[in-house]
């Protein structure tokens, strides 16, 4: 025979034995003694054996083989029930996905579409680290991180999503700097911008210097609109300070980089997944 257990009839059930009859059983439950009684009928026969027995002299009752024994499941599993509830009430702690995005990227509207997702998920904790894109891919090689934002050459390994990033020669608005060797505001060795504009420089047959470097966008555009030096930045970074330059200054338009969405090599959680689409339909 296949039955469920009836949590309300288990409840009741050891209300009487606790109780030793059936009145101050239907106290302890709140429900009147004929309630009472319908229950333990359906409860017995529910699971095809008589419970108990009871004395109609004294009122009282004992249980029976069969009562005996289901007395110590039904103290366990109503146990276990109210801890499942408990549980259940607590709020689930949020899962984290840890998230990393390129230095010079951590702009207002990155900020602003990771603030959104964070309040439109709040069982989701976001633990966003920033640094350079070669940093970051060691970071998710190494299980650091899930997901990881980086800039890179168009095509150049797998994503969940990817964009391209438009670059623009860029000097003082106000003043022209020397030309030969031509003086660049650069970030750190391994950034795809210092990279092109050195590998273009050279192209084209002039010489170069390093004339500032620095680990943050607002060090090169700083350095730029102070005429420091020339330096290849995303279209969307150029100042108010600053004059792009084209062919007719002696700089060739270069392509597009890549901002490409990368995991690690590990599988993404169902949260890291969230994040990961909202982010493939919200930031191109």
């Amino acid at each position: 025979m296949t039955f469920g257990f009836d949590l309300d009839l288990l409840k009741t059930f050891v209300a009487v034995v606790d109780c030793g009859g059936f009145t101050k059983a239907a106290e302890r439950v709140h429900l009147t003694q004929s309630t009472v009684s319908q229950q333990i009928k359906k409860l017995e026969l529910n699971i095809g054996s008589v419970l108990l027995r009871r004395d109609k002299s004294s009122g009282t009752v004992e249980t029976t083989e069969a009562g005996e024994l289901l007395l110590s499941y039904a103290r366990r599993i109503l146990a276990t029930a109210a801890e499942a509830a408990e549980v259940m009430r607590k709020p689930l702690a949020p899962r984290t996905v840890r998230l990393g995005v390129p230095e010079d990227f951590a702009g207002r509207r990155l900020i602003d579409l990771l603030s959104g997702f964070s309040a439109a998920s709040p069982h989701i904790r976001l633990d966003t680290v920033s640094g350079w894109s070669t940093e970051l891919r060691r970071q998710l090689d190494a299980g650091e991180i899930d997901l990881a934002l980086i800039k890179r050459e168009p095509g150049n390994g797998q994503c969940l999503a990817s964009w391209k990033e438009k670059l623009v020669w860029v000097q003082c608005a106000t003043r022209s700097v020397e030309a030969d060797p031509v003086p660049l505001a650069v970030f750190p060795v391994g950034c795809i911008y210092r990279d092109r504009a050195i590998r273009a420089i050279e192209q084209s047959g002039r010489r170069w210097r390093i004339a500032y470097t620095s680990q943050g966008l607002m060090g090169v555009q700083a350095a730029v609109a102070s005429g420091l030096g020339i330096s290849l930045l995303p279209s969307d970074a150029v100042l108010s300070e600053h004059r792009q330059l084209g062919p007719a200054d002696g700089f060739d338009d270069q392509p597009a980089s890549e901002i490409a969405l990368v995991k690690g090599r590990a599988s993404l959680s169902n949260e890291a997944k969230s994040l990961g689409g909202f982010l493939a339909d919200n930031l191109g």
